[in-house]
C-alpha cells in the first residue's frame, strides 16, 4: 500500500510476548470505528506467531488499510467486520480467529513464502456465527517474494467448524490445486467444515479440489455476512 502512515511494531510469543494477542501492533476492541489509510504492521517475520491487527468487535471498518506480517497477520475474533480495499500480506495462517463474521472484499492477499495457509478459522460450532468471505479480490505472491507453484492453501480448519469462502477471486499459480488442506494429520478437523468457492479465476482456480470443500453456485451476499442493516455503517465508497 502506498499511505503515508505506518504503525509498526516487533513482537512475537518466541520474543517474549505473553500471549498471542500481546504480540499485536493494534488491538482495536471498540464498536463502530472506521480506520483509513494506514499500514500496520508486525515485523517480527517468520519463526513465531506475531500480530499486526487484532479486531474484537463489531461494526468495525477498515479501508485502504495495509495488514503486513507473516503467521497470524490478522486476527479478527469478534462481531461484523469489513476490509475493503486493503492488502494483506502473509505466510502461515495470516486470516484467523474464532468468532467474527467478516467481508473482505476488493483487496490484495499477498503471500510471502510458500508451504502455508491463509486463512485458519476457528470456528468450533455449528451455532457460532464465524464467516470469513473473501470476495472479489486477488491472490498472488507479494512482491519480490519466491512463492512456489502450487505451495499454498486457502485455508485450514482451525476449529472442526470452520467457514471460509472464496468468491470471484483471482487466485494465482501459487494456490495449491486441492485448494484446501487438514489442520494436521493427527487432528484434521475436516468433518463438519464449510469450504466454499464460487466462480474464482486465475490458474489457482482449477484442480481437484479437496473432497471436504464446496463450489457454490451463486455468491455469498454481503448482508448474509455483515447483517441487513450493513449499509448503515460500511462506506458504500468502498464496497
Amino acid at each position: 500500500m502506498f499511505n503515508v502512515v505506518n504503525l509498526e511494531w516487533d513482537s512475537s510469543l518466541a520474543s517474549g510476548a505473553s500471549d498471542d494477542e500481546a504480540t499485536s501492533a493494534l488491538i482495536n476492541t471498540s464498536p463502530n470505528v472506521n480506520v483509513y489509510n494506514i499500514n500496520i504492521k508486525n515485523t517480527y517475520g517468520k519463526g513465531s506467531q506475531a500480530i499486526a491487527l487484532s479486531a474484537y468487535n463489531t461494526k468495525q471498518g477498515y479501508y485502504g488499510v495495509g495488514l503486513y506480517g507473516y503467521q497470524d497477520t490478522l486476527l479478527a475474533e469478534t462481531g461484523d467486520q469489513v476490509y475493503a480495499a486493503c492488502y494483506i500480506e502473509g505466510a502461515v495462517d495470516f486470516i484467523f480467529g474464532q468468532h467474527a463474521r467478516i467481508w473482505i472484499t476488493n483487496s490484495d492477499i499477498a503471500v510471502t513464502a510458500g508451504g502455508g495457509c491463509i486463512t485458519a478459522n476457528g470456528r468450533a460450532s455449528a451455532t457460532d456465527v464465524s464467516y470469513y468471505v473473501i470476495d472479489q479480490s486477488t491472490v498472488s505472491a507479494a512482491s519480490g517474494s519466491s512463492v512456489a507453484e502450487e505451495s499454498v492453501y486457502l485455508g485450514r480448519p482451525w476449529s472442526e467448524y470452520a467457514r471460509v469462502c472464496f468468491q470471484e477471486t483471482s487466485l494465482s499459480d501459487i494456490i495449491n490445486p486441492a485448494g484446501w488442506t487438514e489442520w494436521s494429520t493427527s487432528e484434521p478437523n475436516t468433518e463438519d467444515v464449510t469450504f466454499e468457492e464460487y466462480d474464482n479465476s486465475g490458474s489457482g482456480a482449477s484442480g481437484t479440489r479437496a473432497s471436504f470443500s464446496t463450489e457454490l453456485t451463486s455468491a455469498v451476499s454481503i448482508s448474509t455476512i455483515l447483517g441487513s442493516d450493513y449499509a448503515s455503517w460500511v462506506d458504500s465508497d468502498y464496497v
